[in-house]
């Protein structure tokens, strides 16, 4: 009956969305014991990233605005304080969580502050999307081609003077953003522009 399995750093859960039952695995304190929740309706489940840094799952029901978070509470396995009322997607990195409403523009960070679990001085107004690497959060504005980052200072390549118009796609390791505009062939590479030598003209233009 599992339809479906997740993981962090850490620990797997394996989830049965027909019933709502599961069953998690690994370091029981990082997500890998939560016999005493209960999964019903759960429909979209996260995990820290996979970088082994902390362990904690959140486990959304979008249909009832309500969430279950488990594991290390300090990088955002306690999550009593985040309102998932209209929530729309939960994005990770290896230490926090963003959970948006696209609807509305509404991002709300929990975890390590450090690490991007604070952003409630930011705005994010017309929000599309939202990345990340091990330590930061982007979140983008493709109709208006504007982002923000957050997270840890000596991480973070500050994007908001960046222009992401036309952007098509972002891909992250563990450290660096690359923001690709499949239709130009041109990418931005931040914190570290490490991809001033690579020419991207015309890789795409078959897609």
């Amino acid at each position: 009956g599992v339809t479906d399995v997740y993981s962090n750093g850490w620990a797997f859960m394996a989830l049965n969305k027909n019933n709502g039952t599961a069953q998690c695995w690994g370091a029981s304190w990082s997500g890998g014991s939560c016999s005493d929740l209960d999964f019903e309706g759960v429909t979209d489940v996260v995990g820290t990233k996979n970088n082994e840094g902390c362990g904690a799952f959140v486990a959304l029901n979008k249909n009832a605005g309500k969430a279950q978070c488990w594991g290390e509470s300090w990088c955002g396995g306690a999550c009593g304080d985040v309102d998932f009322a209209g929530v729309t997607d939960v994005y990770s990195n290896e230490y926090a969580f963003a959970a948006l409403n696209k609807d509305t523009g509404k991002v709300q960070c929990w975890g390590d502050s450090r690490d991007g679990g604070s952003c409630s001085d930011l705005d994010f107004d017309g929000v599309t999307d939202v990345y990340s690497t091990s330590f930061l959060f982007m979140a983008l504005n493709k109709n208006t081609g504007k982002a923000q980052c957050w997270g840890w200072s000596k991480a973070v390549g500050s994007c908001s003077d960046l222009d992401f118009a036309g952007v098509t796609d972002v891909y992250s390791t563990g450290e660096d953003f690359v923001a690709l505009n499949k239709n130009t062939g041109k990418a931005l590479c931040w914190p570290d522009n490490t991809c001033d030598s690579i020419d991207f003209d015309g890789l795409f233009a078959s897609d």
